[in-house]
């Protein structure tokens, strides 16, 4: 599976971004897309995931009522919609698939991985 992250820029505290990620060579054992965020220095984070199938979603406690993540089946396309940004959701968002059932939070259940979009968010 290939995974393309695009949509990420800067902007302003308060404000939005939409990032999406298109893949490629997905299959039915493909189970579940996740978001990841890293920021400089630090370990790169879970953000959220949802499951192709059933479209059952996940959320990291830091963006929960603020993102939304959801899923276009017939494009093989994710999206990350980021409302109400804060400075402290700066990174690089990668996304990446999974074909575990469960622990959508855990970096290791992601066999492949995107190249990765920056998000800047100025106070």
């Amino acid at each position: 599976v290939q995974l393309q992250a695009f949509g990420g820029g800067l902007v302003q505290a308060g404000g939005s971004l939409r990032l999406s990620c298109a893949t490629s060579g997905r299959t039915f054992s493909s189970y579940a897309m996740g978001w990841f965020r890293q920021a400089p220095g630090t370990e790169r984070v879970f953000v959220a995931a949802i499951t192709w199938n059933r479209g059952q979603t996940y959320y990291a406690d830091s963006v929960k009522g603020r993102f939304t993540i959801s899923r276009d089946n017939a494009k093989n396309t994710g999206y990350l919609q980021m409302n109400s940004l804060k400075p402290e959701d700066t990174g690089v968002y990668y996304c990446a698939e999974t074909k575990a059932g469960c622990s959508f939070s855990s970096r290791a259940n992601y066999a492949s991985w995107g190249q990765g979009t920056q998000v800047t968010v100025s106070s």
